[in-house]
């Protein structure tokens, strides 16, 4: 068991309640501003609604998990019955990671065939990049975790060479605005994704930590994936509205419509 202060615990309780909120007051908004935009964008705004709102859930299961695993301001952690269940997050990562990669292809509108090789092969580098994190997340030992790391940023490493390369030579295709708009979504995805990987090797640089060090670093990693999660999911989906709305706008639909 991980024996938090007080401060900490209510950190915690209220950021999972913050994620919470947000993925469901962002599905909200991405649903209702479905009529802001041509239809033919509006299956990007769909996936944005479906990220939230498997985050969402997932954040009420998260929620519930530290609620339940917690005694006292102290969590128990593992994998033994009424711990707190860190594969929530896997779960959820695992949905909506491919969704939010695909939300950029459906949003830029390109060609069928381009299309549907993007998404194939960003779907499939997704998932396994995903997959196999996980074993090294809940593993202790410092070379399994090491190794599942290496092998997980291969794919992390391809979705960057499609996002920045591939992905590149439709933009210029595009409405004014929208190019710039899309490479500020990519800085933003690979901001964000950037926390991940971080808090996922801090078990391997500090070993052996005391118990108010175990805490906090539960602490700031518990928090650094919540905040990731809000900034590539809600901040990210509202970009692809934004990036809807002016294509839809540069295509004839009334600015004030």
């Amino acid at each position: 068991m991980l024996q938090l202060t007080s401060g900490q615990w209510s950190t915690l309780f209220n950021m999972f309640s913050f994620g919470l909120i947000s993925m469901l007051a962002c599905t909200v908004y991405t649903l209702v501003a479905q009529n802001h935009v041509l239809a033919k964008y509006r299956p990007a705004l769909v996936m944005s609604s479906m990220v939230t709102f498997i985050a969402g859930y997932h954040y009420w299961r998260i929620f519930n998990s530290f609620e339940h695993s917690s005694k006292e301001n102290a969590v128990t952690i593992g994998t033994s019955q009424g711990a707190f269940n860190e594969a929530y997050r896997y779960v959820d990562w695992i949905l909506t990671v491919p969704l939010l990669l695909v939300e950029v292809i459906a949003v830029l509108a390109i060609a069928k065939e381009a299309s549907r090789s993007l998404i194939k092969r960003l779907v499939i580098a997704s998932a396994a990049m995903i997959i196999l994190g996980y074993p090294g997340e809940i593993s202790a030992e410092t070379g399994t975790k090491m190794l599942y790391f290496v092998l997980s940023m291969i794919p992390f490493l391809y979705i960057l060479y499609v996002l920045f390369v591939e992905l590149s030579k439709s933009l210029d295709r595009q409405p004014e605005g929208v190019a710039k708009t899309v490479s500020n979504l990519r800085l933003l995805l690979i901001g964000t994704w950037a926390v991940y990987p971080i808090s996922y090797l801090i078990p391997v640089f500090i070993t052996s930590p005391t118990a108010s060090e175990a805490a906090s670093l539960f602490t700031y990693r518990q928090v650094g994936y919540t905040v990731a999660d809000v900034l590539a999911k809600c901040v990210f989906g509202l970009t692809i509205y934004k990036i809807a709305r002016m294509k839809s706008i540069a295509e004839g639909m009334p600015a004030d419509h």
